[in-house]
């Protein structure tokens, strides 16, 4: 498996680590064996910086996101872009009459659909592999797969635009919200721009470049950048925050208004009214 499947396998080996916790925030039973064979020694390499404590705190907003938005029953499909090792399918408990749609590169997926069925993992929902290439036209694989622009989606992006430009993330953003139908939401994480030239970030974003998977957008007004793109934030979190991992985040959440502060921003948007 190629780079970018490598830190599929590097979050899986953190949410083992948070799994195997006393206080963990969720428990991940399959993700230690997906994480082979690179998430633990990729761990080793990225470490520092709050990095471990962040992946836990996101997994458990997203989680929380999903739980949340779903429980009204006006949200019937879930979307998880650029799924990688993600087990939620498996891990949470799910609403009647939910699909969850499941997309990354075809590779990955066949690897992914091989170890599952080696430890005998069953879903806990209605569970859709979509194969596609993302960065190319996909929506057309993930409506071959079942997908239905007439009904409201949750869209989960999680750890995804680290890995784009401005220009591509703002294009996914607009993408979804032109397959959203009223009532779509998105939860997803954005890193703060003075994050990405912070002295404090440059060994392991060093690391990063080196490996082939560089971080490249970020931004310190994720409001604005949602609205002009066809969302509206519901709830925008900092990790140390209320609902955001209040107790397990090693540093001061700074205030707002303070400039040039190191921000990894926490997500729940809707679709913006047309």
């Amino acid at each position: 498996m190629h780079a970018v499947s490598y830190t599929a396998q590097w979050m899986a080996a953190a949410r083992a680590l948070e799994s195997e916790r006393e206080d963990a925030l969720y428990v991940d039973p399959l993700a230690r064996d997906l994480a082979e064979p690179k998430g633990f020694e990729l761990i080793d390499r990225y470490t520092g910086g709050g990095l471990l404590p962040f992946i836990s705190i996101r997994t458990r907003f997203l989680d929380d996101a999903i739980r949340d938005l779903l429980a009204d029953g006006s949200i019937g499909q879930v979307v998880l872009i650029a799924a990688g090792m993600d087990t939620r399918a498996f891990r949470l408990d799910w609403p009647d009459d939910v699909d969850v749609y499941e997309v990354d590169h075809g590779p990955l997926i066949t690897e992914k659909r091989r170890r599952l069925d080696a430890l005998g993992a069953k879903p806990s929902v209605k569970r859709h592999e979509v194969s596609a290439d993302l960065t190319k036209e996909w929506l057309p694989d993930l409506e071959a797969a079942g997908f239905d622009r007439t009904r409201p989606t949750l869209w989960v992006a999680e750890a995804l635009t680290f890995f784009l430009t401005e220009e591509q993330a703002a294009g996914l953003l607009r993408l979804l919200a032109s397959a959203s139908a009223p009532g779509s939401h998105l939860a997803f994480d954005i890193l703060g721009r003075t994050l990405l030239r912070s002295p404090f970030s440059k060994p392991f974003l060093d690391r990063l470049a080196e490996d082939g998977t560089p971080w490249i957008f970020g931004t310190d007004e994720p409001e604005p950048f949602l609205q002009a793109n066809g969302w509206e934030v519901e709830s925008l979190k900092e990790p140390g925050q209320p609902g955001a991992g209040e107790g397990r985040w090693p540093y001061d959440v700074q205030p707002r208004g303070r400039r040039f502060a190191n921000r990894l921003w926490l997500i729940r948007a809707r679709l913006a009214a047309q």
